[in-house]
């Protein structure tokens, strides 16, 4: 157990948002192994570290998954505490869930459980921070033992830096675990002395957390030499059994798909992998539009404000839950809640370029600012080729669109009295919409259809034009959407009408 003093960091409480690569406060003023000592701290591993602050943020009260895991949304219940328990038990995790589900923030919000500082031992140009109590390379063992404590120097090191991320794909051996040094050698260095080693990125994260993102697509050489540091924590080089005692916490991503099949992972690796925490997509709708606006990070106020309807929020979010779920879409691939984020960033900027243009304040999204959703979805749905449909990206965009405006439609507007204005589209009448349409043009253009304003009223009873032109909208598109109606676009314009007409 450590023994902690008021200058050690480890007092703190965990931050309420993820750590940065600027220091909340100053490193500590010790600077030798003589004064450290008489401090009273004591040398914890890496997991140990995590664990002791976890268990300390968890007794204070009132403490949620969601205090000690800022910006996750929707895995309270599930995958939160799967975490929770990975680090208790002191297991290396691997996040196994599809594109978009929050598997790399995960991982590097876990930085936020180290110590705020650690002390290591002042060498020039040592390959690791060496913990002074228990240094791993011959530097710094001759350090502690031919020197007084008095003369032994300290620095410190920040949490921010004791993190390290990997993608799998063209990662060599020598990447992440290291390689003889041909300068080295050239010098006079034998080839199985320490001192002949470049470290690579897992021996250089010694005393912290390091993170493979991609793990099937690592080449089985690398996978295989994970293996020693996985289970006894050390590093074979070029076959030379040189033992490094690393003390490391090592994170693993991957998509259900590649991951399971035959091949792509070595069973052997898989077997020393702690714990497996699988991700998933937000259940709900709610949850998905909360983290839809956390990521996408518009500011909606300014010299020309964005006013997002409820029913507009509902939409787009729709929109990347029927993808998960359609014929059209590869399932296996997934639909990221970057796709969500992108089509909701889209939708608020042609509501404020169309502000812009008329000087309207608030702007209102409608559902024609959807048409522009083409450019932020093309590339990131994958189609499934292999089905019986020989739709176009574009036209599965458009299908999985109108699907989801029928299902928040049918949620919002009673069908009764939706036969009415049918009937009143049966007569010749046709309505013109656009997405630069000043709000004003759609009280003129419904006063032939003055039911369609009372199902506006109904999703939405504002007085603002601009929130009246997008319910109207909304309802026009519903009616469409569940087949009541038709519709036509031409040059940016669609026009409503009964089918046949």
């Amino acid at each position: 157990m450590a023994h902690r003093t008021t200058e050690r960091p480890t007092d703190r409480t965990i931050e309420r948002t993820p750590s940065d690569r600027a220091a909340n406060s100053a490193p500590p003023k010790i600077r030798t192994l003589a004064e450290l000592r008489a401090s009273g701290w004591r040398s914890r591993s890496v997991k140990d570290e995590l664990r002791d602050n976890l268990v300390r943020a968890l007794a204070t009260p009132d403490c949620s998954p969601r205090d000690l895991f800022p910006g996750i949304v929707g895995y309270d219940d599930t995958v939160l505490p799967e975490v929770i328990n990975a680090i208790l038990a002191g297991h290396d995790m691997l996040f196994l869930g599809e594109k978009g589900q929050g598997k790399s923030r995960l991982m590097r919000l876990l930085p936020r459980f180290l110590d705020e500082w650690i002390p290591h031992l002042d060498i020039p140009n040592a390959p690791v921070h060496e913990d002074p109590e228990r240094p791993i390379t011959r530097a710094g063992r001759e350090l502690v033992a031919s020197s007084p404590p008095e003369q032994v120097p300290i620095a410190w090191w920040h949490r921010s830096e004791r993190y390290a991320e990997r993608l799998a794909p063209g990662t060599k051996f020598a990447d992440v675990i290291g390689e003889i040094d041909p300068a080295r050698l050239m010098s006079g260095t034998s080839m199985s002395a320490e001192e002949a080693l470049h470290f690579g990125l897992i021996p250089r994260q010694h005393r912290g957390i390091f993170a493979m993102n991609e793990l099937p697509d690592l080449d089985e050489l690398v996978q295989v030499g994970l293996f020693n540091i996985l289970e006894e924590r050390d590093v074979q080089i070029r076959g030379y059994p040189i033992r490094f005692e690393l003390d490391v916490l090592v994170l693993f991503s991957a998509n259900p798909t590649t991951y399971n099949r035959s091949g792509k992972v070595i069973p052997q690796l898989k077997d020393r992998i702690g714990s497996t925490i699988a991700t998933h997509y937000p259940r709900e709708r709610e949850l998905g539009m909360a983290i839809t606006r956390q990521e996408a990070g518009i500011d909606l106020a300014g010299a020309y404000p964005v006013l997002v309807p409820p029913f507009m929020d509902e939409v787009c979010e729709e929109i990347s839950r029927v993808a998960r779920k359609s014929r059209f879409v590869d399932h296996a691939s997934g639909v990221s809640a970057r796709f969500a984020a992108s089509n909701w960033r889209t939708m608020v900027a042609n509501a404020r370029r169309r502000g812009i243009a008329h000087g309207e304040r608030p702007a209102v999204p409608r559902i024609s600012d959807l048409a522009h959703l083409h450019a932020s979805a093309t590339g990131k749905l994958e189609l499934d080729l292999m089905g019986s449909h020989q739709m176009t990206e574009r036209q599965a965009i458009d299908a999985i669109v109108a699907e989801a405006i029928a299902a928040v439609f049918n949620e919002y507007v009673d069908a009764h009295g939706l036969g009415d204005i049918a009937d009143i589209f049966a007569k010749g009448v046709r309505i013109e919409v656009g997405d630069m349409l000043p709000s004003s043009a759609y009280a003129a253009a419904l006063r032939e259809v003055p039911a369609a304003w009372e199902k506006a009223f109904e999703v939405n009873a504002s007085a603002d034009l601009a929130v009246r032109a997008s319910c109207v909208e909304f309802v026009l598109a519903g009616l469409w959407a569940t087949e009541r109606i038709s519709r036509s676009e031409k040059h940016g314009r669609v026009s409503y009408e009964v089918r046949g007409l």
